[in-house]
């Protein structure tokens, strides 16, 4: 990029201003030379280096490692790709895959999170959850399911197994992330979606929700509808924001997620069956005006965040870090950071948050995915930069 600029740029200036330019273009240069290359971090429990994987990517959002450790990357544009970490530079970021689902890119919205089947080793089967464009211009989140192909280059029998309801205009708040429980239901994670804030509370639509679905998009016989709540078949909870992260704890298994809040009151919360997590009465935030929002930061029979930020970090994509390559780190909550610019780590005893330490803020890096590899290493994806990074252990650390 910095010698096609160069070029461009002395096709145009006189000769008295070449130099200068070769100058600035030049330092281009060699800072994008240096951002490809290792790094090396110092922090309080763990020295590491990180490395790009890719820097050719455009707003990555979602990401899921295939069994042999390459690993499917969503673009919100519309495009799925293959990243292949340990391949020779100029062969790690495959073509698009083609077949995937048309999708509405506007705002926040665009194709988003990626998730693997649990039997993928023998279905191949791929879900997706997107911004679907509706009716009369509106939109709303959905999943689809499609096969990947042997050779990866292609979704085949794509079908859409949820789709929020109702619709909505606008452009924000679509989640939305995607886990399997281990007894094979899946979570899809919703949005308000930002104008309807106060469909969060109403139990009858998908808005501001955990849904819980089986893999083909059937309401499982054990959701708080089934034992008498009046609530739509595939809801799980309710009184959520925008949750953009989710994950299962390693030990307990149970799933917990985050969301972002509005001027402060971001959650880390362990959406429970059947509870309410209050948005938008209770909330740790204030409205983007100043003003207060809902009654307070409690009420009874609405329940508490496990974790909060005041002011914001604008989190999305976490992760629990199990793997044996930094010790000091298994057990930690790994938390991307778009607003905030960073990857913050916090240590747990129990269900509680004992520590927060703020990681790469000098990258200045939208961070919208963190993930633990098979290998043990922790990867990213950078939003501001269009990246795939890599964190590994300082070597001769």
């Amino acid at each position: 990029m910095g010698l096609e600029l160069l070029r461009i740029r002395l096709r145009v200036v006189g000769a008295g201003q070449a130099l200068v330019t070769i100058l600035v273009c030049g330092a281009l240069f060699l800072s994008q030379m240096n951002l490809a290359s290792a790094r090396q971090f110092r922090s309080e429990k763990a020295d590491f280096e990180i490395e790009t994987i890719t820097g050719e990517l455009l707003h990555p959002w979602g990401l899921a490692f295939l069994p042999d450790g390459r690993m499917l990357v969503t673009e919100r544009g519309g495009k799925l790709r293959v990243v292949a970490p340990d391949a020779p530079k100029g062969e790690r970021l495959s073509r698009p895959i083609k077949g995937v689902t048309l999708v509405a890119v506007r705002g926040q919205g665009g194709l988003l999170d990626v998730a693997l089947d649990p039997d993928f080793a023998n279905n191949r089967l791929v879900y997706l959850s997107f911004a679907q464009r509706r009716k009369s211009d509106r939109t709303g989140t959905a999943v689809v399911r499609a096969k990947l192909n042997d050779a990866a280059t292609v979704l085949l029998n794509s079908e859409v197994i949820f789709r929020q309801q109702p619709s909505a205009g606008g452009v924000g708040h679509y989640g939305s992330r995607l886990v399997f429980a281990d007894d094979g239901s899946l979570f899809v994670t919703t949005g308000d979606p930002f104008r309807h804030r106060s469909e969060a509370q109403n139990g009858a639509n998908h808005l501001g929700k955990v849904i819980r679905i089986l893999p083909d998009g059937a309401p499982p016989t054990d959701n708080p509808a089934t034992e008498g709540m009046d609530w739509a078949p595939e809801i799980w909870s309710i009184g959520h924001r925008n949750l953009q992260g989710a994950a299962l704890h390693p030990e307990t298994r149970a799933l917990w997620t985050i969301e972002h809040g509005a001027q402060g009151g971001d959650e880390v919360n362990r959406p429970q069956k059947g509870r309410n997590y209050g948005w938008p009465i209770i909330t740790y935030g204030r409205d983007y005006s100043g003003a207060k929002i809902g009654v307070g930061t409690h009420k009874e029979g609405l329940e508490q965040p496990i974790h909060y930020w005041d002011p914001s970090i604008a989190p999305s994509g976490m992760m629990f870090y199990t793997g044996d390559k930094f010790p000091n780190w298994q057990g930690n909550l790994f938390v991307g950071a778009l607003a905030g610019t960073a990857l913050v780590r916090l240590e747990l005893d129990g269900e509680n948050v004992v520590h927060e330490e703020r990681l790469l803020e000098e990258l200045g890096s939208r961070i919208r995915d963190v993930r633990q590899g098979p290998n043990g290493l922790i990867y990213l994806l950078d939003d501001s930069n269009g990246r795939v990074l890599r964190l590994r252990p300082k070597k001769g650390g």
